[in-house]
């Protein structure tokens, strides 16, 4: 059963536990008994946290057998990604420099909003150093791998939250996204991502990257993303850009949300270089969602590559972050990081605010495209997964931005967009399609992922695990 147990969705787990059909230890257990198995292999845990994670799902089914359950997710495995603050347990960020003593005192607010609502936090995962690239590596945690197939790359920087996702590693995951951090994983590991609208999901304490950075849901169905949001979405005093509490109850997702939508489709935003294999099962889904009733229509959105508005922004963040390290300190991290604390030491604050008036065009911009246009749908990246401990298909020096050119536009903008599962390579590695919508409107991207889901080639794969477990 454990084995089987492992793949339920938060929303099952939280019906099980309702009737009394499993329980949250079982759940827990199971999860905590894959860890022991595969994470050998894929290194998604930096932490893992057995005898309290047990404990706390002790506690929630007591709650749930007196029929006072604490919350939404009260007894589902839940990870955090080691670079938001979790009181008790040390956030090293992917770095040698961090002191694991602590003290460490704060939750960060969605990791406070997932305990009040009784998730069993099983462990915190790996990220790249301070979360800098689109892959999972870093002088702390060594190299975390896919899934699908362990020599390749999940993606990342969350990229730890998506290999323990696609393993069965946990129902929850946490994610944060700069430039495609969630999307970048989920897409390479077969699961469902979602950043969220710019605020919606309070951040704190605040990004060094600024805010080009998100917090958002790694699930395997759009439905548990739906409830994860609803859970760490609302207001918190200690970020200044938080969003007010929705209206929207995320966690109730309208029936066919592709129906009468008014749809873009871009296959490559204008400027990127797309992998055909990938652009096949793109152009695959697009006509599925015009099975859905959508009125799609092939158009760009308008824009040239804004890479080197992101660069100026990213690379000052990565230096701003560095500002007070030694010498001997910058010696001991990651040297593509370095190199781009280097490269962001060159940037003026003429070159700053130039970046940040031409990040307010492309903004305006896409604002007015949706104003014609309810969502836009990509490819979620250009390529499929790629050799793990590289920077990209090529090994770029401190340049992950070429193989990610549909995802770090909309940090940029700050709308909501997700990566949701569309096929797979011939070589059995997963392909995403990512849905962008106006700002603020998180539930109409939520909508249209899950009535895609339901319709979608790849619904329900996993990988084959037996592969990790007899070294094949």
């Amino acid at each position: 059963m454990s084995k089987e147990l492992v793949y339920w969705s938060a929303t099952e787990l939280v019906a099980g536990y309702r009737t009394g059909a499993v329980s949250p230890v079982e759940a827990t257990r199971a999860v905590l008994d894959q860890i022991r198995t595969y994470d050998s292999a894929l290194n998604a845990f930096v932490l893992v946290r057995e005898e309290e994670a047990l404990a706390e799902a002790a506690r929630s089914e007591v709650r749930w057998r007196e029929g006072k359950p604490e919350g939404l997710v009260d007894g589902v495995p839940t990870t955090i990604k080691d670079i938001m603050l979790t009181e008790g347990m040390p956030t090293l960020k992917g770095s040698r420099l961090i002191d694991p003593a602590g003290p460490w005192l704060d939750d960060s607010p969605a990791v406070a909003r997932l305990k009040e609502q009784g998730a069993v936090i099983v462990g915190k995962t790996t990220t790249p150093e301070f979360g800098w690239k689109g892959v999972t590596d870093s002088p702390l945690s060594g190299i975390t791998r896919n899934p699908w197939n362990p020599s390749q790359t999940p993606g990342g920087s969350s990229g730890g939250a998506a290999a323990a996702c696609a393993a069965g590693m946990g129902a929850l995951h946490t994610g944060t996204d700069g430039g495609g951090s969630v999307r970048i994983p989920a897409a390479f590991s077969g699961i469902f991502g979602l950043k969220p609208s710019f605020g919606r999901v309070p951040a704190w304490p605040a990004s060094v990257y600024g805010t080009v950075s998100h917090i958002g849901p790694m699930t395997r169905t759009v439905a548990d993303a739906a409830l994860m949001l609803q859970v760490m979405a609302g207001y918190d005093a200690r970020d200044w850009y938080a969003l007010p509490p929705s209206e929207v109850d995320f966690s109730v997702i309208p029936e066919n949300g592709f129906k009468e939508r008014k749809v873009a489709y871009s296959r490559t935003l204008g400027y990127a270089t797309v992998d055909p294999e990938v652009l096949r099962h793109v152009d695959h889904a697009v006509e599925l969602v015009k099975s859905l009733g959508a009125e799609v229509e092939e158009v760009d959105p308008g824009f040239g590559p804004p890479d080197e508005i992101f660069k100026v922004l990213w690379y000052s963040g990565a230096s701003y972050a560095a500002k007070d390290f030694s010498q001997s300190d910058l010696d001991k991290m990651d040297p593509g990081l370095r190199q781009v604390v280097e490269m962001g030491r060159e940037y003026t604050l003429t070159d700053f605010y130039d970046a940040t008036a031409a990040r307010a065009e492309l903004g305006a911009r896409m604002r007015a495209f949706h104003e014609t246009y309810d969502l836009l749908l990509t490819p979620s990246l250009s390529v499929t997964a790629f050799e793990a401990g590289l920077l990209g298909p090529q090994q770029e020096d401190g340049v992950w931005m070429n193989w990610t050119p549909f995802s770090f536009p909309f940090n940029l903008t700050q709308q909501p967009a997700c990566s949701v599962p569309c096929g797979l390579s011939a070589d059995g590695l997963p392909i995403g399609m990512q849905i962008v919508g106006p700002m603020h409107a998180d539930g109409t991207v939520l909508a249209a992922a899950a009535a895609f889901e339901k319709i979608s080639p790849v619904a329900g794969a996993r990988p084959d695990l037996a592969k990790l477990e007899t070294g094949k």
